[in-house]
This record gives C-alpha cells, structure tokens and sequence, in this order.
C-alpha cells in the first residue's frame, strides 16, 4: 500500500478525531456549565460524556460482526460510514440547539440538558456505526507487514484531528461571551465540524479499494454472536491487550474532560514571564493541548517505525511511563508555564502509545475472519472509559471542591482526579508485560 493509498485509509480518522476533539475537549464543557452552573459542573459533564458512551458499549461489536457479513458492491465496510456520517449530522444539529431551549427542571437538571444528553448519544450511536466497521478496513486491506506504519498514520491522524478540533472550538467558543454570541458561536462551529466530518467520509470511501465478500458469510445467530463476544477475552494477549488500552484510556478521559475547568479554576492566569498568552480558559486549553500535540506528532512516526523495528512492547513501556510521571505534574503546579511545559512532555508519550496500540490490537486478534466483530470490541476499549472514568472524576471533582472548600482548599478536587489517573497510567503500562504474542 502507498503513502498516497494510506493517507486516504486514515483521513476519516482525522475528521472523527476533530468531531471528538472539539466536543470532548471544549463543547461539553462549555455548554454543560451555561446549563447547569459552576456547582454541579463536574457531574453534569460526568454524567452527560457516561451515558452518551453507553452505545459504545454494544455497538462495535453488533456493527462489527454485521460488516464481516455484507455482500454489497461497495464492499463491507464503507456503506456503514455514509450512514453513521449521515445519522452523526443530524445528531450535531441537536446538540447545537438543544442547551438554549427554555425548559423546566427534570431529574436534577434541566430539561435542555436532557435532550442535549439525548442528542450527544445520538452522536455516540452515528460514530459508532461509522468507526465501528471501518477499523476493521486495517486488518482487510493492510499487509501484516505495513501494518507499523499504517498505525503510525492513524496516530498521526487521532492527533492532527484532535488538535484541528481542539483549535477550532478554542478559537470560535468563549463562556465570557454573552449568551446570544455564545449561541452564535456554537451554530457556526458545529457546522463546521459537520462539513469536516462529510469530507473526511468522503475522501476514505472514494480513496480506499475494498473488496467485496465474493465468498458464502458465516449466518448471524445472537447465540453466536454473544459467545463471540466474550470469545475474544479467552484469549490472553486480547484480553491483557483490551485491559491495557481501557486503563490508559481512563486515565486520558480523567484529565482531559476536566482540563478545560482545571485551568480556569486553579491557573486562572495565563500569562508567561508578563506576557498574556490567553484571554480565555478556552484557548489556555489550546496552548496546553496545541504543545501536547506539537511534541506528540513526531513521535507517532517515529514509534510506528520503531515498534516494527524492536517489538510494540518496548515503545508503549516508554510511553505509558511518561504518561504516568508528567501527569503528577498538574498535582503540584498552578502556573500557565509549568502547565504548557507539562503538556509537552506528555504529549511525546501520548504520541507514540496511540501510535502504536493499532498495531498491537491488530496483532493479537484472535481470528482475522472475525476481524471486524473483535476490533468492535477492542473499540469498546476507547469508549468504556468515558462510561467508567469520567463520572466518577465528575463526582469526585464536584465531592471534593464542596469538601476542601471548607477548610481553605477549594479546588482540591483537581488533586483527587489528577492522582487517579495516574494510577491509571500506571497500572495499564505495566500490565502491557502480560501480553505474549507480541514482541
């Protein structure tokens, strides 16, 4: 496969990663705390990133297995992101409307947080069924012998896309606007992630040669199907490789989800030696992460190469180590400067591990005639996480602000959450050593 040929396999990826980027980093954020207020903050974004991730749950693996059995012209894979694109527009369009609705009180919240709850699941759901069946393009038109390479593109795109999202929300979003701008802001930057979402579906369907199943598919059976979904996880390196990726994962999700109100209510000034290099937490985010993404771009790359060179091991024990000892850093500082020195040494850690864990879930499938089926699955890994991680930063951020508040100490939440990612980090960096298979 060509330079060329791998740049339109992995495009599609980029254009999801600035859907997330944006809404995971920014959007929720932002319009979760004009919806709820400051006190309820972390269980409102909690609560709406856990139950907007319950598709993630099921889905993969239903799609999954359902791609590995159609006989279209088109092939397996591509009819199922036009649809999910198609159904992940729609859901935007709510999403951006939604929180401005003039509603009463329903279980806590109000009733326009509920129905922007409904629309981000409805955004979690069209995702789903549009990168659910498309991981499994890697296995079906990659050689095994590319396949380093090809993920360092998908690593390459996950942070170029976040990155192009993260920047296009910071720049177009501020919560010190009134609310009629603000309501502008999120039209027009919902719409152009949509556009973005439309391109990027586009040049991966046109770009990618899939070949259509010319062979009699195996029947779909629900018993079949549900021993095949706990199948995987008989076998080792699958499971060890899954539990890995879930805990980095949870640690990701801990910090990032919360970064955004971290910066506002603990840094406040972003200033460097004198000089304002932010105006809003929004674009404080941007500078961290922008760093983050600066100094993790190369070492997708470079960890791709290496780990078809010296084994995937190795690279994510470097990896997940940096991870785990430069988030301690956002424990002890409450300066703009040490926060952007931080995020650029994450980001050479975060870089090469999302480079490389394609390759080492590609590497451990149990049946590649279930390709499709077991990605899904291991897909499961990025989105449990949301459901798992994030509510429980959520409360904990929320339980113990209220708590330290008391005695002097009112953002003591962000120490709680800080720490426990990076048990996260840790935890799943040294369980990488259970995996055998590969090297």
């Amino acid at each position: 496969m060509g330079t060329l040929e791998q740049l339109y396999l992995t495009f599609f990826w980029f254009s999801s990663n600035v859907h997330w980027g944006a809404i995971l980093t920014i959007l929720v954020q932002s319009q979760v705390l004009v919806m709820v207020g400051d006190e309820s903050k972390g269980a409102g974004v909690g609560t709406a990133i856990a139950i907007g991730s319950l598709t993630g749950i099921l889905v993969p693996p239903l799609l999954g297995a359902w791609s590995d059995r159609v006989r279209l012209r088109m092939g397996r894979r591509r009819p199922f992101m036009v649809v999910g694109t198609a159904l992940n527009l729609v859901a935007l369009v709510g999403m951006a409307t939604f929180p401005f609705l003039e509603t009463d009180s329903l279980w806590g919240f109000t009733g326009a947080y509920w129905l922007y709850v409904g629309a981000y699941l409805m955004a979690n759901f069209a995702n789903n069924v549009a990168t659910a069946p498309y991981t499994a393009l890697m296995p079906d038109v990659v050689h095994p012998d590319q396949r380093g390479s090809v993920a360092g593109w998908y690593g390459l795109m996950t942070l170029l896309g976040n990155g192009v999202g993260m920047g296009l929300a910071s720049s177009m979003v501020s919560q010190q606007a009134s609310l009629g701008e603000f309501q502008g802001q999120i039209y027009r930057v919902y719409m152009l992630i949509g556009l973005i979402l439309v391109v990027g579906v586009l040049i991966t369907v046109l770009g990618t040669r899939e070949q259509p199943l010319t062979t009699e598919p195996k029947p779909f059976e629900w018993g079949s199907f549900l021993k095949g979904f706990v199948a995987p996880f008989g076998a080792r390196d699958f499971r060890w490789v899954f539990l890995t990726r879930m805990l980095m994962s949870m640690g990701v999700f801990s910090v990032q989800s919360f970064l955004l109100f971290y910066l506002r209510d603990v840094v406040k000034d972003f200033s460097v030696f004198g000089r304002t290099l932010a105006t809003t937490p929004e674009l404080a985010v941007l500078g961290v992460l922008g760093l983050l993404l600066l100094l993790a771009l190369p070492s997708t790359v470079i960890a791709g190469k290496l780990s078809d060179r010296y084994g995937r091991k190795r690279v994510v024990y470097v990896a997940g180590g940096i991870q785990a000892v430069v988030a301690a850093g956002f424990i002890f500082n409450d300066n703009y400067l040490a926060a952007l020195f931080i995020g650029a040494l994450f980001g050479v850690g975060y870089g090469a591990y999302e480079s490389v864990n394609w390759a080492l879930a590609t590497d451990v499938l149990p049946d590649m005639d279930d390709a499709a089926k077991d990605m899904g699955i291991w897909h499961m890994a990025l989105t449990v996480p949301q459901f798992l991680a994030t509510p429980v930063a959520g409360w904990l951020l929320d339980t113990f602000n209220a708590f330290g508040k008391q005695g002097g100490r009112p953002t003591m939440g962000y120490t709680v959450i800080f720490s426990v990612a990076i048990l996260y980090f840790a935890l799943g960096t040294v369980f990488v050593a259970r995996v055998k298979k590969a090297r």
